[in-house]
């Protein structure tokens, strides 16, 4: 699994920044943004060659040399004494409510979660990015392993009647399904993408209570199951940093983030804001971290305001703590 970014800054709740898109190109956030972003290179005949950009990384935090160094720590940055927990656990001084936990995950539980992630969590009543093209998919891996492949196909003609006009139309529904690829006939036309295909096209899927994008938020109407009990066991103990003692965190709700080599995350408020004509502002400096496989990023209290993002996926076998895997998964609860 290979490491990627997570670009952090505090926004306080009284400021609000210009709802001019030019003046949002020019936020402290959006030059961090470009200055770790991948780019595709562009020649003269409008050909994409190697892709580049990113290199100095000499301001991004690593919690994890930070840990192997045993010594005196950056300014700003401090260690929490936390019962209950063997891993040693980081936060930003000014950042209340931000924990970073490096290698929070053992190799056998990351496995377990990347297994998880792809067999279970796509799974209906959950939803993915691609519910809204081909409806509910189920087994989408176990098809993917067995080369199937997705067709379109009609469901019965089904009468619909008008009370209203008192009258009556023939309606044809769609479906899909996974066939073997001889089972499609040569020349028949159909709609159809190998499972393959869209495993790699899969970038999120949601868990527990589903949220309309839309709407911005949650539709309690939707079909969903709660939370898996192993993974609701885990955001518990970890959210019980910034806890109140006798408290304990519900989690209702997750999304899971799927990341191929070129992708990026804006950065966003994991909030919902009533005036849009108003977004709470980017104009503090960020603070870019590398987030690596197994590590554990928390943003309680006023982190929650923060604005975040992952602008860069890094790949290189130097750089992968998994060596097989090139891609990145993230559990958000």
């Amino acid at each position: 699994m290979g490491r990627n970014w997570r670009l952090v800054v505090r926004v306080p709740p009284a400021m609000y920044g210009a709802s001019d898109p030019a003046a949002a190109e020019r936020t402290a956030f959006r030059r961090a943004e470009k200055q770790y972003k991948l780019y595709k290179q562009t020649n003269l005949k409008g050909r994409q060659g190697p892709e580049g950009g990113g290199g100095d990384l000499s301001a991004v935090v690593d919690f994890h040399a930070l840990l192997a160094s045993d010594g005196e720590l950056p300014t700003g940055i401090g260690r929490c004494d936390c019962a209950g927990f063997d891993r040693p656990v980081f936060c930003f001084l000014d950042r209340p409510g931000f924990y970073f936990i490096p290698g929070a995950l053992a190799t056998e539980e990351q496995c377990y979660w990347i297994r998880e992630s792809l067999e279970t969590f796509p799974q209906p009543p959950n939803r993915t990015n691609l519910t809204a093209i081909y409806g509910s998919i189920s087994y989408l891996l176990i098809a993917a392993k067995n080369q199937k492949i997705l067709v379109e196909v009609e469901n019965p003609e089904v009468q619909e009647r008008n009370e209203q006009n008192n009258c009556s139309r023939i309606t044809q529904f769609k479906n899909f399904k996974f066939v073997e690829d001889s089972e499609i006939q040569k020349g028949e036309e159909c709609m159809s993408t190998a499972a393959t295909t869209l495993v790699r096209k899969l970038r999120w899927s949601t868990l527990g209570l589903q949220f309309d994008w839309s709407k911005r938020n949650y539709d309690v109407s939707l079909p969903h199951n709660k939370i898996p009990d192993p993974l609701a066991s885990l955001a518990k103990k970890m959210a019980s940093l910034a806890m109140p003692p006798g408290e304990e965190f519900k989690p209702e709700a997750a999304i899971v983030n799927y990341y191929g080599p070129s992708d990026m995350l804006g950065g966003h408020v994991d909030d919902m804001e009533i005036d849009w004509t108003k977004p709470i502002t980017r104009d503090e400096v960020p603070t870019a971290m590398f987030l690596r496989s197994g590590d554990i990023l928390m943003m309680a209290g006023e982190a929650r305001e923060c604005f975040h993002g992952v602008p860069r996926i890094f790949i290189d076998s130097d750089q992968q703590e998994l060596s097989e895997l090139n891609s990145r998964i993230n559990i958000n609860i």
